[in-house]
């Protein structure tokens, strides 16, 4: 499982980036060749007419001349996706992403799966920029391309330090809101989160996440995918005895007997309410949804859903000489 990866937490921080990026780069190599659009469903790549210029939205750099010179009214060429492409992605790096116990940790996975949507975005003229939601602070990265960049991306966020016990980081709404002020091209936005900060605490069905609200604005004018981290020991927990339950960023202790099968039962389904919570919120706000969890091949996992997402695309896309919608 997961190969190529495991006990990579134990490297030096440069073998870690050299093992990480072979890892993806074998592995992917398929997807590597392919259309950045894999991650998300969408249309291809190529021209499809021209349409009015719409202000504040389209870029002059699109202007149509001929079409416009022809009509007197401004027109913009349209295409089905934008060959040069800008990524914005946010990386939690939270003390509840210091948390595994699978062969990784859930922070080790984050960057994994930050270093994958690099590697599969990277490409002539696209660009990525990154929020890292840290212990005390969110650091900022302008757009740049390049590998050079991805990889200094990669080395800071491996760097962040670790919180301690009463730790309160910016909320993870608070994190999202910024990269919308920044993502100001329309593009890909990439969350990479547990999203378990700002949960209702209450039962109440009608309850958001305080999160929920910024991504769906996030996805008004970008595309976005949402990758879920997770442990299997925040699912459910095993026989084990008596354990102590820390809240790694309210320093909160509890002791609990995991020899109690009720006890064993309701912490499974109030894990998998959570869960559920997090999976209506991320579709509500019109994000496409990636879990990946410590104890799974998560290239795999990936590999899954961008083929996926590909289907959906060419199921979408009508073919030519065939019409428009009826």
């Amino acid at each position: 499982m997961n190969e190529g990866y495991a006990s990579i937490h134990e490297l030096a921080p440069e073998r870690r980036l050299r093992r990480l990026e072979l890892t993806i780069t074998r592995r992917l190599d398929g997807l590597l060749h392919g259309q950045y659009l894999g991650l998300l469903p969408g249309a291809g790549s190529e021209l499809a007419g021209s349409r009015e210029y719409r202000p504040g939205e389209d870029e002059v750099r699109r202007m149509d001349w001929a079409v416009t010179a022809r009509t007197t009214v401004p027109h913009v060429r349209e295409v089905d996706a934008d060959r040069e492409l800008t990524t914005w992605l946010l990386a939690d790096a939270t003390p509840s992403m210091d948390f595994g116990t699978a062969e990784i940790e859930k922070r080790e996975l984050a960057v994994a799966a930050t270093a994958a949507v690099g590697f599969l975005t990277a490409g002539s003229g696209n660009r990525l920029g990154a929020h890292l939601l840290g212990v005390d602070a969110i650091r900022r990265f302008p757009a740049r391309t390049g590998r050079t960049h991805l990889l200094g991306l990669l080395r800071t966020l491996l760097a962040v330090p670790r919180g301690g016990e009463g730790t309160q980081p910016p909320a993870l709404g608070e994190a999202i809101a910024g990269l919308r002020r920044s993502a100001l091209r329309r593009g890909l936005v990439v969350v990479v989160s547990d999203f378990l900060d700002g949960l209702p605490e209450s039962d109440d069905p009608e309850a958001r996440p305080h999160w929920e609200e910024e991504l769906r604005r996030v996805a008004v004018k970008h595309q976005v995918l949402a990758v879920e981290v997770a442990d299997p020991r925040e699912l459910e927990l095993p026989d084990v005895g008596l354990i102590t339950l820390v809240d790694p960023e309210s320093g909160q202790r509890r002791e609990v007997s995991t020899s109690d099968r009720r006890l064993r039962e309701r912490y499974a389904a109030a894990a998998a309410a959570q869960r559920e919570t997090v999976r209506r919120a991320l579709r509500r706000a019109g994000a496409a949804h990636l879990p990946l969890r410590t104890d799974r091949d998560w290239v795999a996992d990936i590999v899954r859903h961008v083929y996926a997402q590909r289907r959906l695309a060419m199921a979408a896309t009508p073919k030519r000489g065939t019409g428009g919608a009826s």
